[in-house]
């Protein structure tokens, strides 16, 4: 992509994401990710009603009366966006591509990250790791994050969850807080989301299509696998093949809700062409009514 149409490109996405994310996210974005660590402040001596797990031991024997250690929260977070960059996300029937709305979504993350004061790092991953952002705070970060957003082009075109949750898990040390966004069309990745939602605040953003549940009657189609490359004939006319397809989407969606749930990650489902604030809000919200 040439330099200045790339320009215009992250303009017109920074002025969007930028707005949305000023005028809808900051609230809800601060108040349910403000903070998950507690660091050690200072001792004082021991009041009724404290806790005593706090209490300071070392510092209780010297002076022969109880103290307690005082936490604070650590506001800063480390927020890191893992995108998924496989040929399946450069499908879209509803004037918008799966990589355009996650291009978007990203974005407009990140800059609620920086209006918290907080770090944003990305994975870029298909079925290898294809690049990773160090974290980092400010703005000429994000828009960094943005170009490589739009212009990015992947190596590999298949999808490989696991290893980008396991490349997280290693590379990342301190806790944070992680938004996997992918169309999740992968398999056996439960135990590396079970680690790494361990370690880290795991959030599943799922961007879909409705092309990919719903096949509509136009007759014999060729068809290509954008990971594998595999062209097919599909006869879309045929009852019993439209069904079969609704089947599969079905099942795969029931069991990656499964999966989520089992996990105790939350999960936001977007589909291309549609408001993707309304369902990241509801997210939000429901973050803050458990916290």
């Amino acid at each position: 992509m040439e330099a200045q149409e790339l320009f215009k490109k992250v303009r017109k996405i920074e002025i969007k994401t930028r707005g949305l994310s000023k005028q809808i996210f900051s609230g809800e974005y601060h108040s349910v990710f403000k903070g998950r660590g507690m660091a050690f402040s200072e001792v004082r001596e021991y009041q009724f009603g404290d806790d005593i797990r706090n209490i300071d031991w070392n510092v209780t024997a010297r002076f022969n009366h109880p103290f307690v250690k005082i936490f604070e929260e650590e506001r800063e977070l480390t927020v890191m966006l893992l995108i998924d960059v496989s040929g399946s996300n450069l499908f879209g029937t509803q004037g918008q591509l799966k990589k355009e709305i996650i291009t978007e979504i990203a974005a407009t993350l990140s800059f609620s990250a920086i209006q918290n004061n907080d770090k944003v790092g990305v994975i870029f991953f298909s079925d290898k790791i294809e690049k990773f952002i160090p974290p980092k705070k400010g703005s000429s970060h994000i828009l960094r994050i943005i170009r490589e957003l739009i212009d990015f082009k992947a190596e590999n075109t298949g999808t490989n969850i696991a290893e980008a949750l396991r490349y997280l898990t290693n590379v990342i040390k301190k806790r944070a807080t992680a938004f996997l966004i992918s169309d999740f069309m992968a398999d056996n990745f439960e135990k590396a989301v079970q680690i790494a939602n361990h370690k880290h605040d795991l959030i599943a953003i799922r961007v879909t299509d409705k092309r990919e549940t719903e096949m509509p009657n136009v007759g014999l189609v060729r068809m290509v696998d954008a990971e594998t490359g595999k062209l097919m004939w599909v006869d879309t006319g045929s009852s019993a093949v439209r069904n079969r397809l609704l089947r599969y989407a079905q099942q795969k969606s029931k069991e990656l809700d499964t999966l989520f749930s089992k996990l105790g990650v939350d999960m936001v489902k977007v589909y291309t062409g549609e408001d993707y604030v309304k369902p990241l809000m509801n997210m939000f919200r429901k973050r803050e009514a458990r916290s």
